[in-house]
């Protein structure tokens, strides 16, 4: 990783590279997914253990693909006590992140004879997806399904593929900690698209969410529309901003933990010291020579990392907000100084004691959040999203004969007469 500096003509291309990094918008990904995507919707079961077999490599039926209880039970039996253990305080801390997120509907009469409100429901039924492939995250189902399960949803469906293996077991413990409903073994685009629309086997769903790869992230903006869903996710990304004073090989670490997720994954660094900036250089290299997924780390970084030179903190914190990344590490001598400076981020971590991997696990905030810049105008996976606003509205006689011929006045203006006249006929009547 060698060191730029943001004056460098070179770094607009560098940064432009790391923002569009990624196939979620590639024309012919998305052609290919919209053919999974329409043959599911059309076809259902068949199509849906179909693609299975052909991606998997495993043949699935209708019971088969469903995770039965005593299957379930007994993967979940399988965890060791400690790995049991962890996720149960992973599970404790995210709950209780989450529950200053729950709130409640209002409604209030005024004065002038209008009644107004909102009601907060709940979702009734969502699917998660968990990858399972590369790697299987059981702390992506507690992100996922603990809100859900906060904010009242009465099904809550998880969607994994297994490659014809029995329910992986860390997944299966998640899943009963977090308050699953149901497990199905299936993944991929045509997963999404099962839980879209619906099979006989897996039941269509009013909003999806999770982490996937870019087939997945592809199938979910598809089918946006149909159902709800959380996000288009890209590939995961990083930017610290250091002044210095954190120990190089800590910063070196923190990179080396994104860069490790997939070769589209993003770790950068920006700080204005220069002297620095060589030394985080070289302890990357010393610590990749460990790293067992050293290969992806390499491809990661030489493609979509950087170690950037800022003239100024304040040059190192507008930086930031240009990449508005996913997650954002202030290694700062006082961070909370700095943050009211930050603008756009999915997550900020404050101070060289909070890695973005303790995030990760058990922090208590969510680790599924908007990347690629999307931070700019999306937010963290919360109970929010799993509740729906009603307004509500009540207007008196008195209230209406009030407001009632300015209302009319506008909907003339709009051409709209019978809009006008729907209201006139009531006031008229009262007089």
């Amino acid at each position: 990783m060698k060191p730029i500096r943001t004056g460098d003509p070179a770094f607009e291309r560098l940064f432009d590279r790391i923002r569009k990094r990624g196939k979620v918008f590639d024309e012919e990904l998305l052609r290919t997914v919209q053919a999974i995507v329409q043959d599911v919707a059309a076809r259902g079961d068949e199509a849906l253990f179909e693609y299975t077999e052909r991606f998997d490599g495993c043949r699935l039926d209708s019971r088969s693909a469903v995770v039965s209880q005593e299957e379930w039970d007994e993967a979940a039996a399988g965890v060791a006590a400690e790995d049991a253990a962890a996720l149960r305080i992973a599970a404790d801390r995210i709950e209780r992140f989450h529950r200053h997120q729950v709130s409640e509907g209002w409604f209030s009469r005024e004065k002038d004879g209008v009644g107004w409100g909102q009601r907060l429901l709940p979702l009734q039924r969502v699917g998660i997806y968990a990858p399972g492939g590369l790697a299987v995250y059981p702390s992506t189902v507690l992100m996922a399904a603990i809100p859900a399960r906060l904010a009242g949803v009465e099904e809550i469906y998880l969607v994994s593929p297994s490659k014809g293996r029995v329910v992986q077991p860390l997944i299966a413990a998640a899943a009963r900690i977090a308050g699953v409903t149901g497990i199905f073994k299936v993944g991929g685009a045509q997963a999404i698209a099962a839980l879209a629309f619906g099979t006989r086997t897996v039941p269509a769903v009013d909003k999806i969410v999770g982490p996937g790869n870019a087939y997945v992230a592809a199938a979910k903006r598809l089918v946006y529309g149909i159902v709800g869903v959380d996000m288009v996710a890209g590939p995961s990304e990083i930017l610290i901003v250091s002044d210095g004073r954190t120990p190089a090989a800590w910063i070196a670490a923190d990179l080396l933990a994104q860069a490790e997720h997939d070769e589209t994954a993003s770790a950068v660094l920006v700080t204005p010291n220069e002297t620095f900036a060589g030394e985080v250089a070289l302890e990357v290299d010393r610590q990749l020579e460990h790293l067992p997924r050293k290969a992806i780390a390499v491809r990661s970084l030489e493609d979509f990392g950087a170690i950037v030179i800022a003239e100024s903190l304040a040059d190192a914190m507008e930086m930031a907000n240009r990449f508005s990344p996913e997650h954002l590490e202030l290694c700062l001598e006082d961070p909370e100084s700095v943050l009211p400076r930050v603008r756009h981020a999915g997550a900020v971590f404050l101070g060289s004691y909070t890695p973005e991997a303790v995030g990760d696990y058990l922090g208590g905030p969510n680790h599924i959040l908007p990347t690629g810049g999307t931070a700019r105008f999306a937010s963290p996976l919360g109970v929010y999203d799993f509740v729906r606003r009603m307004s509500v509205l009540s207007f008196s006689a008195a209230a209406l004969a009030g407001y009632g011929g300015p209302a009319v006045r506008l909907a003339e203006r709009e051409g709209l007469q019978g809009h006008g006249r729907s209201i006139a006929v009531r006031t008229e009547a009262e007089k």
